[in-house]
């Protein structure tokens, strides 16, 4: 049993999965039960705990978790005072941002925030909406919103404010988007004493590093090639390298083995220009992870 622990929340719900597969990719093994709020990781040092998303954040400020994963809407909402570790750009859907959006019905004569004045809003994130409308110069009525919230309007509410990745549920229920209320990434976040310890500083970066490397590889895949001498400059100019191809000379002085790192969605393209070019022996292998 380690000396230390890091006590991480993990966001239940709609972000449980997408993070633990991460994990998993950065070489965290957790394992859930239908019967625990403390999922067992494979890590003597780290002691998790399932938390929304939505309360993460005040847990951690407050110290009964080191860290957390959430989203920076939800820490924006509470106002927490929490340090951000690092930037984590996944959701429950894509590996993009979601936002909160302001909508009213398509048919609504609505057509900016200023046309709410004296209406009602529905939304679960209270705080972003008023600060929103109080940016704007709007006075309007916000109400907390348990669920099905895109349902409101127009019987129980003049307009919404909702969080989005695609917009299928919007549109699926007549809804027109006025207004970006705010655009969220998932964030780690820390406790201020847990970051003013050493070792759970080392630690949160430990791990931060590895899900960044995981992420940062994500899309992306190695090319490698033995190409002639006199065919080099040619070939280069076809490679969107990360930074630039790594060339080594091989033992016949007339040839050189090229490395480099693409986007997966070109090589079906660029493969049959490469082998056009000179290249022989192109071999596409995968990447887990990039550490910048």
């Amino acid at each position: 049993m380690s000396s230390h622990t890091l006590k991480l929340g993990i966001p239940a719900g709609s972000l449980q999965n997408a993070t633990a597969q991460l994990f998993e990719h950065a070489g965290f093994h957790i394992t859930f039960s239908a019967r625990s709020y403390y999922p067992s990781i494979d890590d003597d040092d780290i002691e998790c705990l399932l938390i929304r998303a939505q309360e993460m954040a005040r847990y951690v400020e407050q110290g009964i978790l080191d860290a957390g994963i959430t989203g920076l809407d939800w820490v924006l909402e509470t106002g927490a005072n929490v340090v951000e570790v690092c930037e984590l750009v996944f959701s429950k859907v894509s590996r993009r941002p979601v936002r909160w959006v302001l909508c009213v019905p398509e048919d609504s004569p609505v057509q900016s925030v200023l046309d709410l004045e004296g209406k009602r809003i529905a939304t679960e994130a209270v705080g972003l909406t008023t600060a929103y409308l109080a940016k704007h110069g709007v006075q309007a009525a916000v109400e907390f919103s348990w669920g099905a919230t895109e349902v409101k309007p127009p019987q129980l509410a003049d307009a919404i404010v909702e969080v989005t990745e695609t917009g299928s549920s919007l549109r699926a229920n007549n809804l027109r988007i006025v207004d970006e209320v705010l655009q969220s990434t998932t964030r780690l976040i820390a406790n201020a004493d847990a970051i003013a310890d050493p070792w759970k500083k080392e630690k949160l970066d430990s791990i931060a590093l590895m899900l960044q490397a995981c992420l940062n590889a994500e899309g992306k895949v190695g090319l490698m090639m033995n190409v002639p001498r006199i065919d080099l400059d040619k070939i280069l100019t076809l490679l969107p390298a990360l930074q630039k191809p790594t060339i080594s000379s091989l033992s016949d002085p007339d040839w050189y083995d090229v490395n480099t790192i693409v986007e997966e969605s070109v090589v079906r393209s660029i493969v049959p220009r490469l082998k056009a070019a000179g290249a022989t022996g192109i071999v596409e292998y995968s990447i887990s992870k990039i550490i910048d």
